[in-house]
């Protein structure tokens, strides 16, 4: 009888190799012959489109695909398991008894809020050492997945008020993982690495009323990046905590039980009316600037044209007549449009765009110059004109939505006197409980998921395939620009993953077991069974961002 198990590992170069096993091992053992294939230390794997961790027991045959900090999973696997790290070391140097919010993302790292009067320069520092101590030992994460019953026992044993009061008003909260550090334990919604060993790359540095948790970017997985202020992107994740406090909305859970209470009206009118107010407070700013090119610019799923358009009606309501253009309308002729390397149409970069005819176009319109638009038309693949012939005064501003809007190649050849840029993103500030936030990028995924299949004819397997595409896009012509920003639009409703659920969800289990995409579907539906489904949401206004995904709306 034949007892091999038969395995094909393959690295994240690209790189293949067959390892045959005569008993069962995990993959943190079948790998450590390999160390040295591997550019950056591998964080966690997939085994036949399974997300697993480096602890998963091999007892079959399998294909393995390693992934380090370079892969979305693996970075997160890395953020997640620092984040417990820096919890234990927070609770060994100031006590069990103190409370640890981790915030949002900031500075290449996490802004977190150590709620205690010791916190100052010496206790950062201490624990720093502390952490850096226990990755020296290199201490074994114990425990892992983790069903509901499991789950609600271990409520009885480690109690926080919010993390109770989501598994009781989560309904479809099945699985999570458990995990304990020496005297540690935390409910986790990630798998983490093995050890304190693997987290070897981190900072902290003392910042506001907290203190920033920093660790490398994927795109230099063992360099913790030098540090940059990101005032305006601190000041608007501020906003969106005061606004989670008048809405008395802070965690899954405050939602879960609006959501099953069936109160939700009040909330939804809240929050629209803040996006209203802070679009008319932004319209006064471009008012008193006397700037009149105003530059929207944030990556997808943003909510981009509706708050465009919802600008513009705010600056009509003050006297202010502006020209709304997108910049996609400026793109190259199909046959003129650059290639990338592996063949393919380059749409995303800044090339895609005929910028000189856009900044002419744009300062003949500023001398009050007659100016034929152009209008993109994509199926055909050209410029058409002679539909809008227009010019405006010498007060009238024009409103430019597009993703390159902040990028200063785009607008080289306008003055930077005559520019309002302004960055826009969802900048999730809602967290599942004190320990485990929800990034931004997820919920802007799940926006997407939604639009790309009400409106643009492609299924949720197509979307999660083509994200990592949009992301990198993102990193390199939008993130590197927000610091440009006069000011930030959080586009961000704070009930939407209960109304995102309702569509997504159908979506992603649609999703089969035996294709790449899967693993995604599965987090995507894991992290969704955190929040209750809104199942009436003919409340939501129609002139609402959410609308723009959802359908409904009367300004697209």
């Amino acid at each position: 009888m034949n007892n091999i198990i038969n395995i094909l590992i393959r690295t994240p170069e690209g790189k293949e190799f067959k390892v045959n096993r005569e008993s069962p091992c995990t993959v943190e053992e079948l790998i450590r012959p390999l160390q040295d294939e591997f550019s950056y230390e591998i964080l966690s794997c997939v085994a036949d489109y399974h997300r697993q961790g480096l602890d998963w027991i091999v007892d079959h045959d399998c294909t393995i695909e390693l992934l380090d900090m370079r892969s979305p999973s693996g970075n997160m696997t890395y953020q997640v398991s620092l984040t417990f790290l820096y919890i234990k070391a927070v609770h060994d140097v100031l006590g069990d008894d103190v409370r640890v919010t981790i915030a949002n993302s900031l500075s290449k790292g996490l802004f977190t809020q150590i709620h205690t009067g010791k916190l100052d320069e010496t206790a950062v520092r201490k624990i720093e050492a502390r952490m850096k101590e226990l990755v020296e030992e290199d201490i074994r994460f114990e425990g892992g997945y983790a069903r509901r019953p499991e789950i609600e026992e271990y409520f009885r044993k480690y109690t926080r008020r919010e993390q109770k009061d989501l598994i009781e008003s989560a309904d479809d909260l099945r699985r999570a993982y458990i995990y304990k550090l020496q005297d540690e334990t935390d409910l986790i919604y990630h798998r983490l690495v093995p050890s304190t060993g693997y987290l070897k790359w981190f900072e902290l540095r003392r910042y506001k009323n907290g203190v920033l948790l920093r660790f490398p970017h994927p795109s230099k997985p063992d360099t913790v990046p030098p540090y940059e202020e990101q005032k305006l992107l601190y000041d608007a994740f501020s906003e969106a905590t005061r606004w989670c406090r008048i809405m008395k909305v802070s965690n899954a859970a405050d939602l879960n039980i609006l959501v099953k209470q069936k109160n939700c009206k009040d909330l939804i009118l809240l929050s629209e009316a803040l996006h209203e107010k802070r679009i008319a407070e932004i319209a006064e700013q471009i008012r008193e600037s006397g700037k009149r090119i105003v530059l929207i610019a944030g990556p997808s799923s943003s909510g981009k044209t509706s708050f465009a358009k919802r600008l513009c009606i705010q600056m009509r309501v003050i006297g202010l007549k502006p020209l709304y253009l997108g910049t996609d309308d400026y793109f190259h002729e199909r046959d003129e449009t650059p290639v990338l390397e592996n063949g393919e149409k380059d749409f995303e970069s800044l090339r895609a765009i005929d910028t000189v005819l856009f900044n002419n176009q744009m300062n003949d319109l500023l001398k009050g110059k007659w100016v034929d638009l152009p209008e993109f038309d994509f199926k055909e693949g050209k410029k058409v004109y002679g539909h809008r012939i227009t010019s405006i005064s010498s007060i009238q501003p024009i409103v430019i939505e597009g993703i390159h809007g902040l990028n200063p190649a785009m607008t080289e050849g306008i003055p930077d006197d005559q520019k309002y840029r302004i960055y826009i993103s969802p900048l999730t500030q809602l967290n599942i409980d004190d320990h485990n936030r929800v990034p931004t990028t997820d919920a802007r995924m799940l926006r997407r998921i939604v639009r790309d299949h009400l409106f643009r004819g492609y299924g949720a397997l197509e979307t999660i395939h083509a994200w990592p595409s949009v992301r990198a896009g993102e990193e390199q012509y939008i993130f590197p620009y927000n610091s440009l920003a006069d000011t930030f639009f959080n586009s961000h409703c704070l009930y939407e993953l209960s109304v995102l659920k309702k569509y997504a969800k159908p979506l992603l289990e649609t999703i089969p077991e035996d294709v790449p995409e899967y693993p995604e579907a599965r987090r995507m539906l894991e992290f969704l069974g955190c929040f209750n489904e809104m199942e009436d949401d003919s409340i939501i206004p129609n002139n609402s961002i959410m609308r723009e995904f959802i359908g409904g709306s009367v300004l697209l």
